[in-house]
């Protein structure tokens, strides 16, 4: 039986996730700068309008700060905190396949992937017309269902954190 596509790996597999990485991406200064991704890239986008072409050099440098994010700050010296739960919990939820979890975590997680996902045509409309209406009510959609999906993250990882010795052993405290 041949596996279904699963965007969440592929995401990991692309941004080049390991386990250092994603202990670093565990500090909150790595997920909450993080939260820039969309109004940067928006920016970039649109700077068309001012710089002309150096806006795709704009755009580019914006998806290298997105790849570099997770390796640009050190480990925590403690992971008491929502951004590294809901950083591990995206590992728990990865790992699905081999640890499974609730399906009402899973439901939550899908369902919030299709609300930021649903703001992509928006977005996408809201640059190519300029349109800055339709260009944040993608933003809210993709930033406030990925927000919201970190939550459950953090959710997801208290619920699974004694279920797996490698879990447990992320946090610091």
């Amino acid at each position: 039986m041949a596996k279904s596509f699963d965007i969440f790996a592929a995401s990991e597999k692309i941004m080049r996730m390991d386990d250092a990485t994603w202990t670093r991406h565990a500090n909150p200064w790595s997920v909450y700068s993080r939260m820039t991704a969309m109004p940067l890239l928006t920016l970039a986008v649109l700077s068309r309008v001012w710089i002309g072409w150096w806006a795709l050099a704009a755009f580019a440098l914006v998806v290298l700060c997105i790849w570099w994010n997770p390796r640009a700050f050190t480990a925590p010296s403690h992971t008491n905190h929502w951004a590294a739960h809901g950083v591990f919990g995206e590992r728990v939820f990865l790992n699905r396949r081999s640890v499974p979890i609730p399906d009402h975590h899973a439901a939550w997680a899908y369902g919030l992937t299709w609300v930021s996902a649903s703001g992509v045509l928006p977005w996408l409309f809201g640059l190519w017309a300029i349109n800055l209406w339709a260009a944040a009510l993608g933003m809210v959609l993709i930033v406030g269902g990925k927000i919201w999906f970190v939550d459950r993250m953090a959710w997801l990882y208290q619920d699974m954190k004694d279920t797996n010795p490698a879990y447990s052993d992320w946090q610091r405290v």
